[in-house]
Parts: structure tokens; sequence; C-alpha cells
């Protein structure tokens, strides 16, 4: 069974993972058979956001411990993580990925990776194991890997496929049901909620992007 990590940003797609799109992936790396290794920073949220009337909630949250709250409390530190413990990754999306896993959201192009996520892809892309990256996720691989020439999508954004460019990496227009594979680099990337609309779409892209993981990593 190829042993995946499952790297979470928080919980709840404004300041967290986004939970579809953790959900799913969870879900279909769990058909397939894989053995599943949820992780996340021990760090502080950028910012804790009332997903009800989508305004700061004024508190302190923690990633790795909302983190918990999809992984039903099975979840490691990610400072704990060696990269040879792993056959793959996969990064679910979230505003928590440009927010708590770097902070593209605020400085673009030109953002700080946290420290144990760089650490984990500069790793896993050395030792040939292959990344998958949802929705707005794909800019970590941007950021960390783009001088290597990746080619990731987030779908048909123009702002964000431009900052994408601007680190070396390469953006591919993609709808929401595929996902972009880029077999030099071992680098699965799919939209999902960069277009939506809504659940049933997104599993078909994120579906395809567990599969092409799990095929590379096999």
């Amino acid at each position: 069974m190829p042993r995946v990590g499952v790297v979470l940003s928080g919980c709840g797609f404004l300041d967290g993972a986004e939970i579809h799109e953790a959900t799913l992936t969870l879900l279909h790396l769990d058909a397939a058979g894989a053995a599943i290794r949820c992780m996340a920073p021990a760090t502080a949220e950028f910012e804790v956001v009332d997903h009800c009337r989508r305004e700061p909630a004024g508190e302190r949250r923690g990633v790795l411990a909302e983190a918990g709250r999809i992984a039903r409390g099975e979840i490691v530190p990610l400072a704990g993580v060696d990269a040879g413990s792993l056959d793959a990754a996969i990064f679910p999306g979230g505003f928590g990925a440009a927010r708590n896993l770097c902070d593209w959201a605020v400085k673009g192009p030109e953002c700080d990776v946290d420290a144990d996520v760089r650490r984990l892809i500069t790793a896993l892309y050395a030792a040939g194991k292959p990344m998958g990256f949802i929705c707005i996720a794909p800019v970590l691989a941007a950021r960390v890997l783009g001088g290597h020439g990746v080619t990731i999508t987030i779908g048909n954004d123009r702002a964000t496929a431009a900052g994408i460019e601007a680190t070396g990496a390469r953006h591919r227009d993609c709808p929401v049901d595929e996902a972009v594979v880029d077999a030099e680099h071992r680098i699965v990337s799919t939209p999902a909620y960069m277009l939506g609309p809504s659940i049933s779409h997104i599993d078909k892209g994120i579906g395809r992007l567990v599969a092409e993981v799990l095929r590379l990593a096999r």
C-alpha cells in the first residue's frame, strides 16, 4: 500500500483546509487502499474566520488542532514527519494553503513558505516521490519548485496564473473535472474550488489527481 501524506492547513475554506477537498482526497485514497497519514504544521492560524458571517472571528486557533477535526484526531505535527516515511503527499486547498502553509495571499509569488512545508516538498521532490496539489495549493509547488520549471494548474484565473509563472513554474489551464500531470517532475494538480461549482464537480478532478499520484507512487 502506498503511504500517502495529506498535508492539511486547518479546517474551513476561508481560514484553513477546504473540507470538501480534504474529505474527497481522503475518500479516494482510502478507496484505493492507500495508507493515509494526515499532518499539519503546529503553528497559529493567520486569521480565524467566522464562516457564517464571513468575517474575522477575533480569536486565535492552531492549524494542527483545527486540522485534527478533519482527520478525526489521527494527525501528527508536520515537523516530525520524515519524507522517507512517505511514498507521496497531497496538499488540499482552501485559503489556509495560501495563509497558513505560506503567505501567498499577502505576498504573492514572493511569499514565504512554512519551513516544514518547504522541507517536505523539497525532500519528496529530491527523492522523486509524487505530490498532488489541489485548488490554490499549487502555489506551494510554484514557490518551492518553480526554479525547476514544474507545470501546474489552478484552473484559468489569469492573475494567479501570472503569479505562478513569475516563480519560474509553468501554468496550464484545466477544467474542474481534470488534472494536470507533470510526469517529468512527478507533480499532479487540479483546480477544484478555484473553479467549482459544487462538490460533485470537484470530486471528478480530485479523483483523477489521486489516481495519478498513486500511479506515479507505484
